[in-house]
Parts: C-alpha cells; sequence; structure tokens
C-alpha cells in the first residue's frame, strides 16, 4: 500500500504539475492576447495623435493667415485716423469758405439795405416836433392794452388827446405799443 500511497502521491503531484503547466499556458496565452489588445489600442492612439497633430497644424496655419496680429490692427487704425482727420480739415475749411461767401454776401445786402434806407430817409422831410408843457402835471399812469389807440386811451379816461402825447412825448401818435406805460393827465 504504501507504494500504492507513493505511486498516487506522484501521480497527483504529476497531475498537479501539469495542472499547474496548463493554468500557465493559459494564463500566458491570456497576458499574449493582453499585450495583442493593448498594441492594437496605442496603434489606434498613435493613428489619432497622429491625426490631432495634422488638424493642429492646419488651424495654426490657417490661423496665421487669417488673423491679423494686434500691431498691424494698431497700425490700420493709426492709418484711418491720420485719414480721417485729414478729410475733418479739409471739410472744416470748405465749410468756413462758404460760411465766409454767405457772410460776405449778407454783407454787401445788408449794407445796399441801409444805404436804400438812408437815401429814403433823405428824401423825407424832416420835421421836428415840439412838445407844450402846459398840460396838467398830476394824472395816473396806464398801461397799453391790446386794441388801444390814444383817441380810446383819451376817451377811458376823460383826458385830452394832445395832453396826453405833450406829457409822453410821443412823435407818432399812431405807434404805442402793447405793455407800454402812459401818464394819463387829469382833466383841468
Amino acid at each position: 500500500m504504501r507504494a500504492f500511497t507513493l505511486r498516487f502521491g506522484a501521480l497527483m503531484l504529476f497531475l498537479a504539475v501539469g495542472a499547474s503547466a496548463q493554468m500557465e499556458r493559459a494564463e500566458l496565452a491570456s497576458l499574449r492576447q493582453d499585450v495583442m489588445l493593448l498594441t492594437q489600442r496605442v496603434g489606434e492612439l498613435t493613428m489619432t495623435v497622429e491625426q490631432l497633430t495634422r488638424e493642429n497644424s492646419a488651424l495654426q496655419d490657417k490661423a496665421n493667415r487669417s488673423y491679423a496680429t494686434v500691431e498691424q490692427l494698431n497700425k490700420a487704425i493709426a492709418d484711418v485716423n491720420r485719414t480721417l482727420e485729414s478729410e475733418l480739415v479739409d471739410q472744416k475749411r470748405e465749410i468756413l469758405a462758404q460760411v465766409a461767401g454767405q457772410l460776405e454776401k449778407l454783407g454787401k445786402q445788408t449794407n445796399a439795405a441801409l444805404d436804400a434806407l438812408a437815401k429814403s430817409q433823405a428824401t423825407r422831410p424832416v420835421v421836428q416836433t415840439t412838445f407844450a408843457e402846459d398840460f396838467p402835471k398830476e394824472g395816473i399812469n396806464y398801461t397799453v392794452q391790446s386794441g388801444d389807440t390814444l383817441a380810446v386811451i383819451a376817451r377811458k379816461n376823460g383826458a385830452k388827446l394832445q395832453d396826453i402825447i405833450n406829457a409822453n412825448k410821443i412823435a407818432d401818435p399812431t405807434k404805442i405799443r402793447v405793455g407800454q406805460t402812459l401818464f394819463i393827465p387829469l382833466a383841468k
């Protein structure tokens, strides 16, 4: 029985070593498969990185061609400002020349109107008005209302028309204005 036990033990050992070797082979096969999958995945990632690198390079080229630098923008703005200032100076000069021409024309028209007025005044006889001082010195102040004439004011206040003219030294009795204050002498 001892020999049997030894044989059984050896068989068990052989089976155990065989099973262990089989397990190791299965693990090794599994590891090989994992390494193959990892190698395949690394290859895919390498291709993706290469594609992203190409796309990034293309975008950088496009950005360099499509966009101006801050310095270029500042230079362009400065050029536009110089052009605008030059045009504004020219426009101001033109406007001032137009205004000067219009002022000169207006000055000539004003002078012509003044000359015409002076000529018409020169042809009119000059009437020197004198005012009598024999009106009553007591009276009231009256403010001219719309529609008033000296005759109407005299009638309203019971005064003489000539006394109102003399007291207020009115050269043209037709030219009184609304809001004007007149002294109305009271009748004697």
